[in-house]
This record gives structure tokens, sequence and C-alpha cells, in this order.
């Protein structure tokens, strides 16, 4: 059986949940982990460390699909051989109970809190289906375990913890969560080749929502289908997905309804292309053999509708098409990250966005949870490449897909501010600029970056290190860091991962100085360094 190791990002959010629990001893917290960065191996080994630390431990481990189940416990047995696991799953067809471990179906176990008992660890999957009021089959479930048990604490892992019209899933008087860590970025896990990047393109042909209703803040989907699901779009998008993914083996293509999905899938085979509607109208027999047609490569193309958005896990995966459109963040990213997992050959994943969703939620890393009812929708963050249709997040400098220079942004007037005499608050310094430069400490003799920061020319130059070569706690912070930083800055730093020492970091400094900095700072003085204290954009 294969082994498993965990990941240093997974080590990592396990110590930021334990040392969580050190400071709170009562509230639940989630885990925010893009989709591919092995969150059913984070699950898994929570699992391990709470039963072998307490051995009275009961653990429940809670998701909503078959899938779901099934790989989770794979990977607990991959990291535990002979965990003393039990199933609870009526499409798995197991009922067990009686181990200190039970990964369950929601649907199964909804009204059967008596029958499970008393539980110590809740470990919930995919928590963003949770409710953050006080409806819905996991609440009753939630409410009634921790009736038999007050003290039961609660753990969620999502890559998109809130929901529509109701925001972060730790928002509002009855939510059950308490804090979002988030211990990795997409930034990160791409920088690390953990998952490939998306090339998004714009298209000629557009299936325009105007004119559309929404019904509890998402478009309704019987109107979205009726306007979409016409011959002249089909014939139009089936050719612009021929003609621009002719290089690419396995399409996965978004409909809005059963009856789109079909009409598209024969649109294709017309041309010459394999492909197959599937929905959750299909037999588990007929869904199966579907899927390993698709995955064998007999079949190029699968037309989805209402299914393969969560949980649905092929590498190969390296052409998606959103022929739907969503008002729903989180489940633009969910269809968008299942192109995201690593793959021999594979370099990135081509989205085709015909219904508008990128230009609406703007680049996968710059994505906002969703409003609560009634705030409005707000403006994504995106702009097109001129030279190659590429859609990036507005502060981006260079085009990532093709190279292409967009023209620098105004600078802002400069301002300094100093009126602290007791040093309690940070120096504000309104930037003109920043440069980044690899850096070789005289302390150490290793290498790391440093970042300038530039006001007017009256103005000191703030200078900070980050040393992401060194070794424990300082780097994962550093690089933590940096992401975080890279992200803000509009910058993606995929190349770096193609290169070691010094190397990488000349890479780093020359893609984050083209990036955008920072509108201002806050710093202090720590010893004969600065310290910032606060980054705006």
């Amino acid at each position: 059986m294969e082994k498993i190791e965990l990941r240093e990002y997974q080590a990592r959010a396990l110590d930021m949940l334990y040392a969580w629990f050190e400071k709170n001893a009562t509230g639940h917290p989630v885990l925010n982990m893009p989709g591919g960065s092995g969150k059913s191996v984070v699950i898994a080994s929570l699992a391990k460390d709470a039963l072998q630390n307490w051995p009275e431990t009961r653990i429940l481990m809670l998701v909503h699909s078959k899938e779901l189940i099934l790989q989770n416990a794979d990977k607990l047995r991959k990291l535990w051989p002979g965990a003393p696991l039990g199933i609870y799953s009526a499409s798995v067809g197991k009922r067990q109970l009686k181990e200190p471990i039970t990964y369950a179906g929601i649907g199964s176990v909804a009204k059967r809190a008596k029958e499970i008992g008393h539980i110590e660890l809740c470990i919930i999957d995919e928590v963003h289906a949770v409710s953050t009021t006080e409806n819905g089959i996991y609440r009753k479930l939630i409410a009634d375990l921790l009736e038999i048990n007050p003290d039961m604490r609660i753990v969620g892992l999502s890559a998109s913890p809130y929901r529509l019209g109701q925001g972060l899933i730790t928002e509002g008087p009855t939510a059950i969560f308490s804090e979002i860590l988030e211990p990795v970025s997409i930034e990160e896990l791409v920088f690390k080749t953990h998952l490939v990047p998306l090339r998004s393109k714009i298209t000629k042909h557009k299936l325009d929502t105007d004119g559309l209703h929404k019904r509890q803040g998402e478009y309704i989907a019987s109107e979205m289908e009726a306007k979409f699901n016409t011959d002249d779009h089909n014939q139009a998008v089936v050719q612009e997905i021929i003609e621009k993914a002719s290089s690419r083996k396995h399409w996965l293509i978004f409909c809005s309804g059963v009856a789109h999905s079909e009409s598209v899938a024969e649109c294709l085979r017309a041309a010459g292309i394999a492909a197959e509607a599937l929905d959750a109208t299909h037999s588990k027999t007929e869904r199966e053999r579907k899927l390993a047609d698709f995955e064998s490569g007999r079949m190029r193309a699968i037309c989805s509708v209402g299914i393969l958005t969560t949980g649905y896990d092929f590498p190969a995966l390296d052409c998606i098409a959103f022929l739907r459109s969503t008002m729903s963040p989180g489940l633009y990213l969910q269809m968008a990250v299942r192109g995201m997992r690593p793959y021999p050959g594979k370099t990135d994943c081509l989205v085709l966005d015909f219904a508008g969703v990128v230009a609406s939620h703007g680049p996968i890393t710059a994505v906002q949870p969703p409003n609560k009812a009634g705030k409005g929708d707000g403006e994504a963050p995106v702009k097109v490449c001129d030279e190659c249709g590429e859609l990036v997040h507005p502060t981006t400098r260079v085009c990532p897909a093709c190279g292409h220079e967009f023209p620098p942004p105004a600078i802002k007037k400069m301002t300094l501010r100093n009126d602290d005499i007791m040093g309690l608050d940070g120096t504000e310094l309104t930037l003109t600029a920043w440069e980044w430069r690899r850096h070789l400490s005289r302390t150490s003799g290793k290498e790391m970056l440093s970042v300038s920061y530039y006001g007017g020319l009256s103005d000191p130059a703030i200078t900070e290190y980050l040393p992401v070569l060194h070794d424990g706690y300082a780097a994962q912070r550093a690089m933590q860091q940096l992401y975080t930083m890279a992200g803000s800055a509009g910058v993606t730093l995929i190349g770096a991962a193609m290169l070691t020492g010094g190397e990488a970091l000349d890479y780093i400094a020359k893609t984050m100085t083209a990036g955008q900095h920072p509108a201002s700072i806050e710093y202090k003085k720590d010893g004969k360094y600065h310290r910032i204290t606060k980054r705006s954009w």
C-alpha cells in the first residue's frame, strides 16, 4: 500500500489548528484549503493524532457524497494502515458505528444522533454545505450531537468557506464556526507545483445573462437554460471549443441544465468529437461507464450539469468550459479547480468562459466571499490582456500567458505621518515604488529576499527581509508572507518552481518588483531594522 507523508503546508495546517485549540477553550475552527491541497490527508492525520493521543476519543467525519467518503477513507488507511475505521453510508452499503472513527454520509446519519452517541471530535469536509442559519440536515445533526456532548469540538474544511446570500460561514448570530484559518494559498501550491495554473481565455461567443432573474441570490436555472440552450448558441460554442482546445485531450463542459448538456453533447458528436452528457438522473452504472470512457480517452468531452463540481478528481483534465453562469463564488471556485491537479506532461488547464463567470468573480486568487443578501453585487477584480485575451487581476503588470506589459498605474500623491511620539502606532509611509532584491545575510551567510519601500525624495527607504531559504518556522512564515504579498500585488510566482537557490530568488525579486506595490505601509523601528506592521493596497 502506498505510504503517505504530510507535505510541509499540510503539517502547517495541523500546527495552526492545534495552536488555535490551545488558545481557544470553546468554539469551532475552519481550515480554508484550496482544492487539490489534500484536505483528506489533513483529515486523516487529525483523526490519527486525536485517537493516538487520546485513545478514548470517538471521531465522526461527515461529508455529503459517496465519492468523498471513499476518498477520505482511502487516505486514512494509507496514512494509518489498520486504523479503527467504520463507514456509515447507504450509498456505500455499509452501516458501521462501533469503531472509534466513523466516516459517514450526512444523508445517512442526519437523524441517527442517538445511535452515533457520544462524539468528542466532529470533522466536516466541504463545510460550506453547512448553513449559517439553524436550518438544514447538518445543523440538525450537530445540534443533536451537542445535546449528547456539549463539549464536542467541530473542525470544518473547505476551499470556499462561504455561502451564497449568507457570507462567510463564521458570520451571523447563529453561525457555528468561530474562525477561518488559512494555512496555504493557491499561489503557494502552484509555486511548489502541487497545482498547475489555469489559463483563462476570453471567448468570441458570449452567453449573456442580461434579463435573467435571481432567486435566493442565484440565477433561476430554468430561465438560464432557456436562454443559453439554443441551436445558434450551441453551434457557436462547440465550434469555438474545437478551435481553441484542439490540443487538449479531456474537456469538462459545465452546462446550464439537462437538456442543455444533451444538446451540446449532440453538437459535439455531430462535429466528430466523442462526447456524452452526464447528470444526476443517470444511474450509478451509467455514470461510472461514462466517466471511465472519459478518463481512458475513449470519450473526449463530458457535458455535465449539477455534478462533478466537488469531489471529482481527474488529474489529466486539461480543458474546462463554462456554458453556465453562477452568482456563487464558491461554485465558481469548485468548478475551476477541477482542472488544477498536476499530471505528467500537463503544464496548465485551459478555461473557456462563455458565460462571463471569470469576469463576474475575478481570477481564482482574488475571489471574494459573497455578500449577504441585500448588500449588492460589487465589482470583480479582473482585466483582459489586449494581446492574448487572458483574464487577469487588475494590478497585474505582466500577462502570465503571453508576457504583454500593461501600462503602469498612476502614482498617488505622497504623504508621510509620524505623529506617535511614544511609538505605540506605526509610522505611515505612502509609497511611490518598491524594489525586491536577492540579499546575502551577513549574520547567517544565507541568501534571502529583501524589499525596499520608497516614498518621496525626502522620505527614508524602508527595507524588510524575508528569509525564505532559511530553515524552520522563520522560513515558513516568510514564505506565507511572500505568497500573501504576491496575491495582493497581482502576480504569480509559477516560474520560480523550476529554479533553485539564488536563481529562484532572482526570479521572485524581478517578478515582485513588476507587481503592484502597496499604496502605503506602516512600520516601526525594531532594533537597527524596520518591522512592517501593515501593508495597504
